[in-house]
């Protein structure tokens, strides 16, 4: 499957960028002009059932996984410099890494869970996704999501309608899977965090992956601390 790319900037690096459910590329947006300034081409997916991509009402993990690799592999081939995944799109990227479709020289996992459950009903699901997208409204999104930027929240809404939960239903009904982020891996995670609490960071440090913790985030980390998620990334916003 191709998925549709957002491609900017000329650097000799290059990021990749894969966003959490019913997100875009376009979740990005103030990630994206930061990356481009310290020297990269930036490469940001929109997945499965998602922004402009394809629907795939038999989307899995690793088939959304293969699907990101293969689309941006006429670009920066299986190794970009960084990847970057949120909630969905980290759990994505650490099956693309221990699937071998993709190798990152950086690998970030941004609030991610490890894994899926599987096995919920589809045609619920289905309903419920669609009861979420009909109120990820900008207004909706003001109360609900009170730090996100106004920006963020334009950007947001919009994803939502272009959000596919037919898609998101396959993949939850479909098999459970297992992909924690990859030895020597980063993890930036809220603190508190959804899906990443204590005994799981330690978990993920005794595999040899570096947690990076940021006080009071939201789960959309840049959304509501810019500065830190910035900040707690030098390998990916420092000098070349």
């Amino acid at each position: 499957m191709q998925l549709h790319v957002d491609d900017r900037g000329h650097g000799s690096r290059t990021a990749l960028l894969v966003h959490g459910l019913t997100g875009s590329s376009e979740s990005w947006h103030r990630v994206v002009p930061l990356l481009v300034a310290h020297g990269y081409r930036v490469l940001a997916v929109d997945l499965p059932g998602h922004g402009r991509s394809p629907r795939d009402h038999a989307l899995t993990i690793p088939r959304a996984a293969r699907a990101v690799a293969a689309s941006v592999a006429g670009t920066c081939g299986t190794a970009p410099d960084v990847a970057i995944g949120h909630s969905l799109g980290g759990l994505v990227l650490a099956a693309a890494v221990e699937l071998g479709v993709l190798h990152p020289r950086v690998t970030v996992s941004v609030d991610a869970p490890a894994g899926t459950r599987g096995g919920w009903d589809r045609d619920e699901t289905a309903a419920e996704y669609a009861e979420e997208r009909r109120g990820r409204t900008v207004e909706g999104l003001r109360a609900t999501r009170p730090a996100y930027g106004e920006q963020d929240r334009v950007v947001e809404a919009r994803a939502a309608r272009r959000f596919d939960p037919d898609t998101a239903a396959a993949l939850a009904a479909g098999p459970g899977c297992s992909f924690p982020p990859p030895p020597g891996s980063i993890v930036v995670r809220a603190d508190p965090s959804a899906y990443v609490d204590d005994d799981r960071a330690a978990g993920y440090r005794d595999r040899g992956v570096d947690v990076r913790s940021i006080p009071g985030a939201a789960h959309t980390v840049w959304y509501s601390h810019f500065d830190a998620f910035v900040a707690a990334l030098p390998e990916v916003f420092g000098p070349s």
